[in-house]
C-alpha cells in the first residue's frame, strides 16, 4: 500500500470565534519539509492540549476527499471547504478510514508512524463550517481522520510516499472501529477485543474495556 502525501500543513493558535474561543484548526501549507517529532511537527500548536495533542494524537490525517461531503451538505461553504480546513497536518488523495486499521505502522519520508486512534469530532467543527450540527455530520458519516503516533522522528513533506511496513489489526479497519464504539450498545465481546488491538492509543483501550463491562453488567 503506498500513496503521496498531497500537503503537509501547520498552524499556529487564533481566534476562532468571536467569543473568545482560540483554536489550532487554522493550518497552511509548509514551505519545505517539516521536523515531525513525538508531540507533532515543529511550528505547529494546538490550544486544547487536553483533547488535542501529544505522543497519541502527534500527527493528523484528513482525506481530502471528505470535504466533497461537507461541501453537498452544506452548500454556503463548498467555496471554502478543502484540504487543511479542519486542521489536518496530512492530506492525500484515495486513503480513507477502509484502508487504514488501528496498529498500521507506516513511513512518511525519514519518519515512521503508526495509527492509534480516529479523531472525535467536536463542536469546532461546527464554528469552522459555520453549520450547526456540522460536527455531528461528520461522526454519523464516519469521515473522522485519524491520529498517528510517531515510532521514529523526522523529516516529512509534500511528494512523500506513505506507505504501509506492518498490520497488526488486519480485521480492524478504521471505518469497523469507528462503527463498533458509536454503536448505540455495542456486543461487549467485541469491545474487548478492540481494547486489546495493539497499537490502540491507551486511553481509548482503557474506556472500550470498562464500557464493555459496564454492558456485561447493565445486562446481567
Amino acid at each position: 500500500m503506498r500513496y503521496t502525501v498531497d500537503e503537509v500543513f501547520i498552524g499556529t493558535v487564533r481566534l476562532l470565534s468571536a467569543d473568545g474561543e482560540r483554536s489550532g484548526i487554522f493550518k497552511a501549507p509548509a514551505d519545505g519539509p517539516v521536523m515531525l517529532t513525538p508531540t507533532g511537527l515543529a511550528g505547529d500548536e494546538q490550544a486544547d492540549l487536553r483533547h488535542h495533542g501529544g505522543p497519541d494524537k502527534a500527527l493528523h490525517h484528513f482525506p481530502v476527499e471528505h470535504y466533497a461531503l461537507l461541501a453537498a451538505e452544506w452548500p454556503h461553504c463548498a467555496d471554502s471547504v478543502g484540504a487543511g480546513f479542519l486542521g489536518e497536518n496530512l492530506s492525500t488523495h484515495g486513503l480513507t478510514e477502509h484502508e487504514l486499521c488501528i496498529g498500521d505502522v507506516l513511513s512518511i519520508g525519514a519518519a515512521r508512524v503508526q495509527v492509534s486512534q480516529t479523531r472525535s469530532p467536536c463542536w469546532k467543527i461546527d464554528l469552522r463550517v459555520k453549520a450547526e450540527g456540522a460536527s455531528r455530520f461528520v461522526e454519523a458519516a464516519g469521515i473522522t481522520g485519524w491520529y498517528y503516533r510517531v515510532l521514529q522522528p523526522g523529516l516529512i513533506g509534500a511528494g512523500d510516499v506513505l506507505e504501509l511496513i506492518e498490520r497488526p489489526n488486519p480485521w480492524l479497519t478504521l471505518a469497523h472501529y469507528w462503527e463498533s464504539v458509536t454503536a448505540h450498545r455495542p456486543e461487549p465481546g467485541m469491545l474487548r477485543r478492540i481494547a486489546m488491538a495493539p497499537g490502540l492509543a491507551a486511553d481509548k483501550a482503557k474506556r472500550w474495556a470498562e464500557r464493555a463491562d459496564w454492558l456485561e453488567s447493565a445486562s446481567a
